[in-house]
């Protein structure tokens, strides 16, 4: 007698289950009941059909009911792997509540606990052993039968303030490209967030047994260069004309793969370049506040990182254009690291510090470089934080500034809440209610005069997503300077038109609920100025708004 046992039957979905499987697919119980019928779904959900907005109220409930921001961020993530459409719409409808936990500052802990949270895979991790097959492993994407518009990669080693994340750092592309969708339009399907793990070099997750990255030190020198370079190199032949964003790069490698490879493929630094733009937008509009022009600014920064140093690019970029040389333009910055003013002599200067050195002469008599010191002697109308160094603005620096300074402009930008340069409630209250605020994370609003005023965030919401828009809708080969400081410049119109009519102060940058109208304007901006800079087909602007228009995906069902 044969005792074989007969095969088990594969396991196998249905069709109804396929469609539930996929998010870009799924409408959950949107499906109408003669889509139950056709597409095999039947007893698959509960007899109710609700419409869009209905579901978007019930999620809204659902995500209301999580107390804490960790918590609230995993489950619009799980949203998200269960139906895109709801997501996207979700965040769209609740922009300004729900961008503080889809991003900055929650996503922060969000890497922190990446290995303790994961559940569904996103994106793709590229590791050092599968160098030579980066152009295969492209190839396995999901959506592969789309084009890709945008690639958001890190390599988790700079994350906002908090450092090395290794594979944690996956959180920050997969939140970014969520951005690019709710507020540039950008189809989801056609965005592919990246991370490249090359290690890490942190010793709590080398130690921790659940740590889900490469368990190795961090790659260096010529390996890591030729890791990079095998992913750009995949990229050029697999997903030609797609936006390559590098994100969270530390210093050391920021700047040097943003110059090696910005003229040889569509890219941008958005910790370089966006956050720039960002803050010139702001710096625009509160210089026309205070009444002082923009070329006649001068700037203490404190921090001299990749993030820092691209701030003050951008910004004398932008005073070269209003007609000062490089030289007049660079004079108007102060910049302070941690070791004090930079000046010639010191010899731990890259060239892009460089550029800002003073002399040292002009500091022979100062009793110190430091910020105190240097905020007394320059007497600057501007002051800027991209250091991580919490409460470094301290009341001693910023009466000192205001004593000398009818409407001192005051940006703690570092990332996220814990590592701000300043409160911006003591700002107000040391400057009397004179300081224009803006902050690189979101802050409650602030009393003056017995208003309630909103503190400006300048997040790079405001540009990256309508950067990713602008170079899709115009077919741009590059990402150039004048493209970022026209985004930049639309930033700041944008916030003056968005006051129009309205009682109380100028805001300094446009409302964070009216972004996705805003990037359309900010997107023709930087398109107009890629046609100029002849990176971008020769198009009119009724053509490029049209262009526009036509690229943004809008988070609906399908009928």
């Amino acid at each position: 007698m044969d005792q074989t046992m007969p095969h088990s039957p594969q396991p196998t979905s249905s069709p109804g289950a396929t469609i539930l499987a996929n998010p870009l697919a799924n409408k959950g119980t949107a499906f109408t009941r003669s889509e139950r019928s056709e597409l095999g779904l039947d007893g698959l959900l509960p007899p109710a059909v609700e419409t869009l907005d209905e579901q978007v109220a019930r999620a809204y409930e659902a995500f209301r009911g999580y107390d804490k921001p960790l918590n609230r961020h995993i489950y619009l993530r799980q949203l998200q792997d269960t139906n895109e459409v709801l997501f996207h719409r979700l965040v769209t409808d609740h922009l300004e509540e729900l961008l503080p936990v889809v991003y900055t500052p929650t996503v922060g802990e969000a890497c922190q606990r990446f290995s303790e949270i994961y559940r569904r895979p996103r994106g793709l991790f590229l590791t050092w052993e599968d160098r030579h097959r980066f152009g295969e492993i492209l190839r396995n994407r999901p959506h592969r039968d789309q084009d890709v518009d945008v690639i958001v990669v890190t390599d988790g080693q700079r994350i906002l303030g908090l450092g090395d994340q290794g594979v944690g750092g996956m959180g920050i592309p997969i939140g970014k490209l969520s951005l690019y969708t709710a507020i540039g339009g950008i189809h989801p399907a056609r965005t592919l967030p990246v991370l490249l793990d090359v290690g890490t070099d942190n010793e709590e997750l080398l130690d921790n047994p659940r740590y889900l990255g490469r368990r190795a030190r961090r790659l260096t020198g010529a390996e890591y260069d030729e890791m990079v370079e095998a992913f750009v190199s995949a990229v050029e032949t697999e997903l030609p004309g797609s936006l390559l964003q590098w994100e969270d790069f530390a210093t050391a490698h920021a700047r040097p793969i943003l110059t090696r490879y910005r003229d040889r493929l569509l890219t941008f630094n958005d910790d370089i370049q966006g956050t720039a733009a960002v803050a010139l937008g702001a710096l625009s509009t509160a210089a026309d506040v205070a009444g002082t022009p923009l070329s006649e600014q001068r700037l203490v920064l404190l921090g001299a990182g990749s993030a820092a140093i691209g701030v003050a690019d951008m910004i004398r970029t932008a005073m070269i254009e209003e007609g000062l040389t490089e030289a007049e333009a660079a004079a108007h910055f102060w910049i302070v690291d941690v070791n004090g003013l930079l000046v010639r002599s010191r010899t731990d200067l890259t060239e892009e510090q460089r550029v800002y050195a003073r002399e040292d002469s002009e500091v022979t008599d100062w009793a110190s470089t430091s910020l105190a010191e240097v905020v007394r002697r320059v007497a600057p109308t501007a002051l800027i934080g991209l250091s991580t160094a919490h409460g470094a603005f301290t009341e001693e620096i910023v009466r000192q500034m205001a004593s000398a300074c009818a409407r001192p402009v005051i940006f703690p930008l570092s990332n996220p809440t814990s590592h701000a340069e300043a409160d911006p409630a003591d700002l107000t209250r040391w400057t009397d209610g004179r300081a224009l605020i803006a902050t690189g994370s979101p802050f409650p609003p602030l009393t003056v005069d017995g208003r309630e005023v909103p503190v400006a965030q300048s997040n790079n919401v405001y540009v990256f997503p309508a950067i990713g828009l602008a170079v899709t809708a115009s077919q741009a080969t590059r990402v150039t300077d004048r493209m970022l400081v026209a985004a930049a410049h639309a930033v700041a119109q944008c916030a003056v038109r968005s006051a129009d009519g309205a009682d109380g102060p100028v805001p300094l940058l446009p409302p964070l609920s009216g972004m996705p109208e805003a990037a359309r304007e900010i997107a023709l901006a930087a398109a107009l100025a890629a046609v100029e800079d002849q990176v971008a087909p020769k198009a009119s602007e009724d053509a490029l708004r049209e262009a526009i228009a036509a690229a943004q995906w809008t988070p609906r069902y399908e009928v």
